[in-house]
C-alpha cells in the first residue's frame, strides 16, 4: 500500500522540540564538555587548597592558639572543598590522568573520613537507580529521618556497600588500609592526648560538612522523590552565587544526566542544553515554597523526615504501634501515608 505524499512530508516536517525530544543524552551537550579536563584545573586547586586549610588548622591548634570558632571555620572549609574533590573523583573527572584521579579522590576521602571505594561504588549505584527506594542508596539518607540528622546517615553507604557486594580488585584491600588509618589516628589521639583537636577540628567539621553534603548533593536536588525519569529524577535552580557556594551542585541534573562533565562546567553546559531541558520539562527551581504542600513538605522532613513508600499498607506501620492510644496510632498512619513517595519511571 502506498503512503499519501501529504502524508510521507508530513512525516518527514519536525520542529526544533521533536529534533531535541529525539536525540540521545550523549549528542545533546556539546562536545567540549565531554572532554577530559586539563592536568592542572579548579578540582586539583580544590584539592591543595583543601590540604593546605587542614595544615592552617592544625597550626593553628597547636602552634598559635588561635580561637576554636576560627578553626572550626578552617575545617569546615577544607572538607567541603574536599567533598566536590571526591565526588569528581569517583566519576574520574577530576584529573585525566586516572593514577592522580585517585590519589586525588583517596586524599580527599582520608580528610573526609570516608572510604574512597565505598564512595565510589555506592555512588554509582545511586546514579544507576535515582530514586529507587530498594536500589537507590542516597533514597535512604535523604527519606528515612529528619534533616538535621542526615549526615549520619552516610554511614548506611558503608552497610549498602557490604550487604551488595559492591568491590571491584583490589577494593577490599583499599578499605581495609583506610579504616586502619582512621582508627589508627583517632587511638594516637587517645593515647597522646590530642584527642580534643580531633574532635572540635575534625569530627566537628565533618559533622557539619555532611549535612552540607546531604543537604545540596541528596535532598534539594531529588526532593520531591517521587520520579525516575532521567529527566525529571533531578533538578536545577540556577544562580551564581550557588554555584560558587556549593560548587555546582544547583546544577545537580546536569551531573546525572553527563556524570563526566567537571562541576566547574555545570553551569555553562546548563545554559548550553536549556533549551533541551525546557523541551523535556525538566525542573529548574529549587521548588521549596512554591505551593502549600511544598513548604509542608520540607518543613516535615526538617523535623521528622520518615516517608513510606507506599500510600498504603506501609511497612512503618510498627510506629504507629508505639503511640500510647488508638487516635495517636490512627494519626501516626495518616501521616505516613500522606508523607508517602512512590517514585515512577
Amino acid at each position: 500500500m502506498m503512503e499519501s505524499p501529504l502524508a510521507t512530508e508530513a512525516r518527514s516536517i519536525q520542529t526544533p522540540a521533536t529534533q531535541v525530544l529525539r536525540r540521545s543524552p550523549s549528542s545533546a551537550v556539546p562536545r567540549e564538555f565531554l572532554d577530559p579536563p586539563d592536568a592542572w584545573n579548579p578540582t586539583v586547586g580544590l584539592f591543595l587548597g583543601g590540604y593546605a586549610l587542614a595544615g592552617l588548622t592544625i597550626w593553628g591548634w597547636f602552634g598559635a592558639g588561635w580561637p576554636l570558632p576560627v578553626l572550626l571555620a578552617l575545617g569546615f572549609l577544607a572538607l567541603h572543598l574536599e567533598g566536590t574533590v571526591i565526588h569528581d573523583a569517583c566519576h574520574n573527572a577530576a584529573h585525566p590522568s586516572r593514577f592522580w584521579n585517585a590519589v586525588m579522590g583517596h586524599g580527599a576521602a582520608m580528610l573526609l573520613g570516608f572510604s574512597f571505594p565505598v564512595f565510589t561504588r555506592v555512588h554509582l549505584q545511586h546514579h544507576a537507580h535515582v530514586n529507587d527506594p530498594k536500589h537507590d542508596p542516597d533514597h535512604i539518607v535523604s527519606t528515612f529521618g529528619p534533616l538535621w540528622l542526615i549526615a549520619p546517615r552516610f554511614f548506611y553507604h558503608e552497610v549498602f556497600f557490604f550487604r551488595h557486594h559492591l568491590w571491584r580488585r583490589y577494593e577490599l584491600l583499599e578499605w581495609g588500609l583506610a579504616r586502619g588509618l582512621f582508627f589508627a589516628i583517632v587511638l594516637a589521639s587517645l593515647k597522646y592526648g590530642f584527642q580534643d583537636f580531633v574532635f572540635n577540628c575534625w569530627f566537628a567539621p565533618a559533622l557539619m560538612v555532611g549535612v552540607t553534603l546531604g543537604l545540596f548533593f541528596d535532598y534539594l536536588p531529588h526532593r520531591p522523590f517521587q520520579s525516575r525519569n532521567r529527566w525529571h529524577n533531578a533538578r536545577v535552580y540556577p544562580g551564581r552565587l550557588m554555584n560558587l557556594l556549593i560548587m555546582g551542585q544547583n546544577y545537580h541534573l546536569i551531573h546525572h544526566l553527563w556524570p563526566s562533565i567537571p562541576w566547574f562546567e555545570y553551569q555553562d553546559a546548563y545554559h548550553a542544553t536549556r533549551h533541551i531541558l525546557d523541551a523535556k520539562g525538566s525542573p529548574q527551581r529549587l521548588g521549596l515554597f512554591e505551593t502549600r504542600t511544598d513548604g509542608l513538605n520540607f518543613l516535615y522532613d526538617i523535623f521528622l523526615g520518615v516517608r513510606s513508600h507506599k500510600k498504603r499498607r506501609s511497612r512503618l506501620r510498627p510506629l504507629a504501634a508505639l503511640m500510647p492510644t488508638r487516635h495517636a496510632r490512627r494519626r501516626v498512619l495518616e501521616l505516613l501515608h500522606r508523607t508517602a513517595v512512590s517514585p515512577v519511571r
